[in-house]
This record gives structure tokens, C-alpha cells and sequence, in this order.
């Protein structure tokens, strides 16, 4: 794989046609465009809260670069290229693209900012803490306008236009809902931004 040309790194100023051609090359014609609709669902959340449009633009389009890599590549690449990944992580293999796919920011993207690969990052799982930008790319990813309608999907999408934290709270519990009825093992890290969340949402009805 090349390096996308024409990148400003430490701004998260991507040549974003440049990126999206490359990214076209990556991914099924399904994700790339469900790509496309996290981008401008990202972009638009990011000027109503106040946080970097460009910066939400590219975390957007480029969160699921590693989505589509064969699950055994996957293994190979995260050993190559220094990815650690937990046992939860090694038995369901569907969560290793973020991780993956925000160290292909790097190596495959030429992306060194710090703000957007974390967001990559954390967009599967959730954390603890999470910025803003992290924040608005986890619910872009579950409400973009390409999403297949869900139980409850209207009333995040309209939470999401006024309360990022109760936005999450709500796609998280649903989330954990989802993995509970597939009868998968939850993540630690997704249980504690639940109770992160759950936290700041009482506080908030309490003010």
C-alpha cells in the first residue's frame, strides 16, 4: 500500500478526494459508501457542537479502512505493525478493525494526528472520557443516513442533535442490548463508558 498524497498531517487537513479514492480500493461498494454517509453525518455534527468539521470529515471517512481486510490478515498485520489486542478482541474479530484501522491512519494514510486516530480508535468500543470528536464519530457511525432503520434509531438521531453524553449513553445501552442477544462476551471498556456516561447523564438531569 502507497501513502495518500497531498496530506497535511498535524491539522487533519486530508486531501479528502485523494483519501476517498484510495479508501475506494479498500473496501466493498456497501462500506464505502456507508463511509461517505459517517463522513457527512460526522461533518454536520461537528459544526452544531463546536468541534473541528475537517478533523470529523476524515475520522468519518476513513474509520472503517481496515473493516473489510480478511479477519487472519488482520492477526498478521496487528503483530506486524505493533497492534496489541486483549482476548475479547482476538475471539470476536469484528472488533480488531478500529484499532487496526487507526494504525493504517498512520502507516497507510500519513495521518499523525492524535485527535483523529483516537477517535478511529474508540469508534467500535466507546471509552471512558471520550473527547468530543470521539464522541461524534461513535453516533455518526450508527445513525448515517445509509444505516438500515433500527429499534430506536429517530430518537437517537434527534439526541444526538442536542446531547452528545445522552446520545451515548443511549447507542452504548443499545449496543450492549445487541452483543447480550448475540450472546457474545461484552468488553470491559464498553461497560465502563456505559457507567461513564450513566454517571454524567443523572448528574446532568439533577442541575
Amino acid at each position: 500500500m502507497n501513502k495518500v498524497k497531498g496530506i497535511k498531517k498535524s491539522m487533519g487537513s486530508v486531501d479528502i478526494e485523494s483519501a476517498s479514492q484510495k479508501l475506494k480500493g479498500m473496501l466493498s461498494e456497501k462500506r464505502y459508501i456507508h463511509s461517505l454517509g459517517v463522513m457527512e453525518t460526522a461533518e454536520k455534527m461537528a459544526r452544531c457542537f463546536g468541534v473541528n468539521p475537517q478533523k470529523a470529515k476524515v475520522a468519518g471517512l476513513l474509520h472503517d479502512c481496515a473493516k473489510d481486510i480478511d479477519k487472519d490478515e488482520m492477526l498478521v498485520l496487528c503483530k506486524q505493525l505493533g497492534v496489541k489486542l486483549d482476548a475479547v478482541k482476538r475471539e470476536q474479530r469484528s472488533l480488531i478493525h478500529a484499532d487496526l484501522g487507526a494504525k493504517l491512519l498512520e502507516t497507510e494514510f500519513g495521518i499523525d494526528d492524535e485527535e483523529i486516530i483516537s477517535a478511529v480508535k474508540y469508534h467500535t468500543l466507546g471509552r471512558e472520557y471520550m473527547t468530543d470528536l470521539e464522541k461524534i464519530l461513535y453516533l455518526a457511525d450508527v445513525i448515517e443516513p445509509n444505516r438500515k432503520p433500527y429499534d430506536g434509531i429517530e430518537e437517537l438521531r434527534a439526541l444526538c442533535e442536542t446531547n452528545l453524553d445522552c446520545a451515548m449513553l443511549f447507542a452504548i445501552e443499545r449496543s450492549i442490548d445487541y452483543v447480550r442477544y448475540r450472546r457474545k462476551k461484552l468488553h470491559s471498556q464498553t461497560l465502563a463508558a456505559q457507567q461513564y456516561f450513566l454517571t454524567i447523564c443523572k448528574e446532568k438531569v439533577t442541575e
